[in-house]
């Protein structure tokens, strides 16, 4: 039997990648619709809620962006392999910010800030995994994004060391804002003008 060409492969592994990221949206987007359907049961966190927008946001993009796979000359099971672990780390990010049961804690936020050091070890591992992503697409797709990768990985990475070193609730917000307003202008300076 010979072997598949990349181009019948990618659409397969699209599909599994979009079966694991479709998880992580439908997990907090469920989370979300439970705040409106019994707003007596949980109290809103505006720490919690900016990390479920933000990590909503990194599965929306991790989708757009595995678009890049379809122009890879090359498949390998390692390949296939790391991209689902790519996936699966983000929809865990999802996973923890809505656990299926928060009864022995005070709430979301509390869970989050006892929790989080599992969270930002797996949001730092993402910086990581992008980057391999990244070099995975070729290195016309590199030279692109290498420059802001400069920028993203590190200010990532210390980010999540200081979220994970500090429960206080001012540092956790100061990082989710610092976070997401980065997400912005990241998109606004890269995204579009790339695809």
């Amino acid at each position: 039997m010979e072997p598949a060409a990349p181009s019948e492969i990618f659409p397969h592994v699209r599909i599994v990648l979009g079966m694991v990221i479709g998880l992580g949206i439908a997990r907090i987007l469920t989370g979300v619709a439970s705040f409106i359907q019994h707003p007596g049961r949980n109290r809103v966190s505006v720490l919690h809620m900016f990390w479920a927008a933000s990590i909503l946001i990194e599965l929306v993009l991790f989708w757009w962006w595995e678009f890049g796979l379809s122009r890879i000359s090359y498949w390998s099971f390692s390949v296939f392999l790391f991209l689902i672990s790519y996936a699966v780390v983000l929809f865990l990010l999802a996973a923890l910010l809505f656990p299926d049961n928060i009864s022995e804690y005070g709430g979301y936020e509390d869970f989050f800030i006892k929790r989080r050091r599992w969270f930002f070890a797996l949001l730092a591992a993402t910086f990581v995994f992008d980057v391999v992503d990244t070099l995975i697409k070729g290195p016309e797709h590199w030279n692109r994004l290498s420059a802001e990768h400069l920028v993203q990985v590190p200010l990532g990475l210390v980010l999540c060391t200081v979220a994970w070193a500090f429960k206080n609730r001012k540092v956790q917000l100061a990082v989710v804002l610092i976070h997401i307003t980065y997400q912005f202008i990241w998109i606004a300076r890269v995204f579009n003008r790339i695809h």
